[in-house]
């Protein structure tokens, strides 16, 4: 193999020599100009003739297990399982002297635990978090900042019968089938008690860019099954979190709250699920947020809401409604306001033009199934392969979407502050064009510890 490397090479003047030492094979060439020398070694091994030598000692595989982390410059990483010691996350690349305390996560974390109503999960958890490392006297210092929050009420008796047969439409036939095994107390990962480390990481993210920009945002249920909240009952640049928070299924208006709560108490009794729709808003987002082709703003904020446990769709802006209007009729036409600023007179676009934000009102809709466990009789297989019939036990939401709110706006936020960094990474690093990149959040809030500079 040494020899057929050696003759791929040019013989000619540049070629210097080759030696082999050690298994080793050293190559050195001289090319013009400024490189002087480079020098390549490659490492000598008969290839490997099945799977099981690519895992042995000699042949050594870098295997990255993917589905764990989210982001590239703000990095989340959750870990733990539904029925394991806890659950929590790992925040890598946190800007420094961010004031932070657990009462700040714990906040969004009793929005999205179990057992807060009679239409969520009976688990009883008070998903009570503590920070183990990443700070000093109550400020980020800019290392990994780990959160822990452990499991408390668990019952695996409740899975024994999953530990055999498969939940239809749920993921243990899938995790059998990529990895020949799965946890099956309560789902493993595929749980929606892995959200908790990205609650809780999304609570710092909201944060940081409240501080920032005065960046807000909220989500709330606009649909639970066949109730549907009609378009313009809530207005989505004055609605706020009080209004949300007023009633048990999250939505802002009291006459549709209380239909929904109606239809989710109606399955409920009998062991059925229903799913629903969650909107989101983002105000007073910074201009320039997203990048042109693959990492456009609306594609990594389409990627974050469908990987949130039992999402089936995800639109923005005027989404599949706006394939039905003309291209003069969906155009968002420009106009200057009373201050100066370059806006539009209307959002069809949802805030983002071109993969980036251009300073406008986010808005996105993110569609959940029913649960897929549910107290009926229904077909299914074995592990072993044989046709059965399973009623599933345990405790889980026969709606999913009022305990989904947090973590849609969670994920908003990790979304929102990775494209801010990445773009003050790229953008913000001399002065701005202040007749072009002029923008429209308000200030910084008093005693914020950054300055907006992404202009």
């Amino acid at each position: 193999m040494a020899s057929a490397a050696s003759s791929s090479l040019p013989s000619s003047k540049p070629f210097l020599g080759g030696s082999r030492t050690g298994g080793l094979s050293g190559l050195a060439f001289r090319l013009p100009s400024t490189v002087d020398q480079i020098s390549i070694r490659r490492r000598i091994s008969p290839a490997p003739r099945r799977l099981g030598d690519l895992f042995s000692s000699s042949h050594p595989l870098p295997v990255r297990a993917g589905g764990d982390k989210f982001g590239k410059h703000f990095e989340v990483a959750t870990y733990g399982e539904s029925h394991g010691g806890g659950v929590g996350c790992i925040i890598s690349g946190c800007p420094p002297r961010i004031p932070l305390s657990e009462e700040d996560l714990q906040f969004e974390l009793d929005r999205r635990r179990p057992g807060q109503s009679r239409i969520t999960t009976q688990r009883k958890e008070t998903d009570t978090c503590r920070i183990l490392s990443g700070l000093f006297e109550g400020t980020t210092t800019g290392t990994s900042i780990c959160v822990f929050v452990p499991n408390a009420d668990q019952r695996g008796h409740d899975y024994s019968e999953m530990s055999i047969a498969y939940r239809p439409s749920h993921a243990d036939a899938t995790y059998d089938f990529k990895y020949g095994l799965r946890a099956i107390q309560g789902g493993g990962r595929s749980s929606a008690r892995e959200t908790i480390g990205r609650v809780a990481a999304g609570a710092l993210a909201k944060k940081i860019l409240k501080m920032y920009a005065g960046t807000e945002i909220l989500a709330y249920v606009s649909q639970v099954h066949k109730v549907v909240l009609p378009e313009g009952v809530v207005d989505n640049e004055t609605v706020t979190l009080d209004e949300i928070e007023s009633n048990i299924v999250r939505c802002p208006d009291p006459e549709y709250a209380q239909k929904m709560i109606e239809a989710i108490d109606a399955v409920r009794v009998k062991g059925e699920s229903v799913g629903g729709i969650v909107t989101c808003i983002a105000r007073n987002v910074p201009r320039g947020l997203g990048c042109p082709v693959f990492d456009k703003l609306e594609a990594d904020l389409a990627k974050a809401m469908l990987s949130l446990p039992a999402t089936k769709g995800f639109e923005f802006g005027s989404g599949f409604a706006g394939t039905f209007l003309t291209g003069s009729e969906h155009n968002d036409e420009f106009y200057m306001d009373e201050l100066g600023n370059v806006r539009t007179r209307t959002n069809r676009s949802g805030g983002i033009q071109g993969g980036i934000s251009n300073g406008e009102t986010i808005y996105m809709r993110i569609a959940f199934k029913p649960t897929s466990t549910i107290g009926k009789k229904q077909n299914t297989v074995t592990r072993d392969r044989h046709e059965t019939e399973l009623i599933a036990r345990g405790r889980n939401d026969p709606c999913v979407v009022p305990r989904a709110v947090p973590m849609v706006e969670a994920m908003v936020a990790l979304v929102l502050l990775d494209q801010l960094m990445a773009h003050t990474a790229q953008c913000g690093l001399f002065p701005s064009n202040p007749a072009l990149q002029q923008q429209i959040v308000p200030a910084a809030t008093d005693g914020s510890l950054l300055t907006q500079e992404t202009a």
